[in-house]
Order: C-alpha cells, then sequence, then structure tokens
C-alpha cells in the first residue's frame, strides 16, 4: 500500500483497523497545515462506493479512537471524503481493477532515468505496475514496469470514460442496496408470519 511517511502513517496505522471493523477500506491519510491542522482520511468500501451517511459513521467511529491515541500534538479537524472519480491509486487491486485507464505515476526512485509517467493502465506484474506511456518518443521504451512500493503517487485523470464507468459502478451499487433492503425486509416479514410451534407439555 502507498502511504505517506511520519503523520500521515502514524494516523494510518490508527484508522486502518477502525474503518476494516466497520467494512470500509483505507484508500489515503493526508494531513495539512493550511488553515489550522486538517486530518484527511479518505476510505472506500469495497466495491469502491462511499457515500454521506458512510462518512459520517466512520467519523463517529474513528474521532473518539484518534481522541485517545492522541498521534496529533496540536488541535485538528477531522474530515472524511470517498476517493473520488480520479482516485488515488494505493494497493495492487486498485492497478487491477483500473486498468484501461489513464493514469499519472510520480516514484520516489527514477525508473529509466525519470520519476513522472503517465498512460495507460494495463495492469499489474508481480509487484509492479504495467503502463502503456502516451508521451513516450518514437525511439523510446512506451511501455514500462514501474514498482508499486516506489510510488509516491499514484493517480488516476478524469475522462469520459472513466465518468461513465465511475457512473455504471454507483447504478450497479445501488441497485444491489435496493435489492438487499427488499431481501431484509421479506425475512423480516417471513419471520413475524412464521407460525409458533406449540410448546410441548410436561
Amino acid at each position: 500500500m502507498i502511504v505517506e511517511p511520519g503523520l500521515p502513517a502514524r494516523v494510518a496505522a490508527i484508522a486502518e483497523p477502525v474503518l476494516e471493523q466497520l467494512g470500509f477500506r483505507l484508500v489515503r491519510v493526508r494531513v495539512s497545515g493550511a488553515e489550522g491542522c486538517t486530518v484527511q482520511v479518505m476510505a472506500e468500501r469495497p466495491d469502491g462506493s462511499m457515500s454521506v451517511d458512510d462518512c459520517e459513521e466512520v467519523s463517529r467511529a474513528l474521532s473518539p479512537v484518534l481522541d485517545v491515541a492522541d498521534p496529533i500534538d496540536r488541535a485538528y479537524r477531522l474530515e472524511i471524503s470517498s476517493p473520488g472519480i480520479d482516485r488515488p491509486l494505493v494497493r495492487k487491486s486498485d492497478f487491477d481493477r483500473y486498468a484501461g485507464h489513464l493514469v499519472r505515476i510520480e516514484m520516489e526512485r527514477p525508473v529509466n532515468g525519470r520519476k513522472r509517467f503517465r498512460g495507460i493502465l494495463t495492469g499489474t506484474e508481480g509487484e509492479t505496475a504495467k503502463l502503456h506511456r502516451d508521451d513516450a518518443a518514437e525511439d523510446g521504451e512506451a511501455d514500462v514496469l514501474l514498482p508499486i512500493e516506489d510510488m509516491s503517487e499514484a493517480k488516476l485523470v478524469l475522462t469520459d470514460e472513466l465518468v461513465t464507468e465511475a457512473l455504471r459502478r454507483e447504478k450497479s451499487a445501488k441497485r444491489e442496496a435496493r435489492a438487499a433492503k427488499r431481501q431484509g425486509r421479506r425475512e423480516e416479514r417471513h419471520s413475524r408470519h412464521r407460525p409458533q410451534k406449540p410448546a410441548e407439555r410436561a
């Protein structure tokens, strides 16, 4: 997982178990000093969705845990957010899930003499992301392997294709949620109307 070092890493270590217990995944932690101190925790459900109600649920659970652990030595504002459409990629599974989309990647260590890359993700190979560069010169290497652990940041680029897929995922998630609610109501009605067995006489 791509994690910023220092204070964000300490906050991430505290936040991740809380999120997992609630059924969410940690995406990223950012600590900003602009306009006071803001701790931004980006999270999502396993299917990539994150509603306003989800953000409020995470905030209620995480805030007291951070108060007790006290990783930040000054007053701060906790902000829970969704990854958004042009989201960061932080896990190997993210690079597989968004194969075929345009990304920007910045490396901690140079690969082939450069740190910044842009191109189409083509999946993963071992612990590396496969990228087809869209800015490669004719005599340059278009296909590169970039070690995920050496990345400082990887992010999707907003395109029409990405927006279309995000909308499709959102509709699918809403359909599944409605179906789950209907199933829950049916089971509840069935449970209420189930005839009770007469008590056995001694």
